[in-house]
């Protein structure tokens, strides 16, 4: 008599290499940034003060525009620079620049009155987030550990 026991069929989690969590990290943010910019034209007024050339409390220009575009192409170049840039660049790069979108991110609440806390909560909670993810994964990025007998020092034991 066969006794048959059934084992599960467990999925396989390859681990994901730190370019591809960043990039999709960025992508992630870039999507969420994008779409807070969107909603944010439901708000009353908002139209309004755009047609009257006016965001927030300055004047639409052609330097405002460039800035603006700016801060959207920067976390944009991000997904693919996560993906090409080599070790050492890409860490550095990803620190820096998802440290200094936290306060950028944050500035978006500023002047506005508390009826939109949880419009802001909620999109600048999610954008810090996906920001300290993306820290943490250039932080702890994996080292490859020296080899202390490598070629070098191999030729001189013979």
């Amino acid at each position: 008599m066969t006794i048959r026991t059934k084992t599960p069929n467990l999925l396989d989690n390859p681990p994901v290499p730190v370019q591809v969590k960043l990039a999709a990290a960025w992508t992630s943010f870039m999507f969420l940034y994008i779409y807070v910019d969107y909603f944010h034209l439901y708000k009353p007024g908002t139209v309004g003060n755009i047609l009257a050339g006016v965001v927030f409390e300055f004047d639409i220009s052609a330097t405002w525009l460039t800035v603006m575009l700016a801060s959207v192409a920067i976390p944009a170049l991000m997904v693919m620079l996560s993906m090409t840039l080599p070790a050492r660049v890409n860490r550095a790069t990803n620190l820096v620049v998802a440290s200094l979108y936290i306060p950028y991110s944050a500035f978006n609440a500023v002047g506005e009155s508390w009826d939109w806390v949880p419009f802001y909560g909620l999109s600048i909670g999610i954008e810090v987030l996906l920001l300290a993810f993306i820290l943490r994964s250039a932080w702890t990025w994996p080292r490859t550990p020296a080899d202390p007998a490598g070629p070098a020092t191999t030729d001189l034991r013979q």
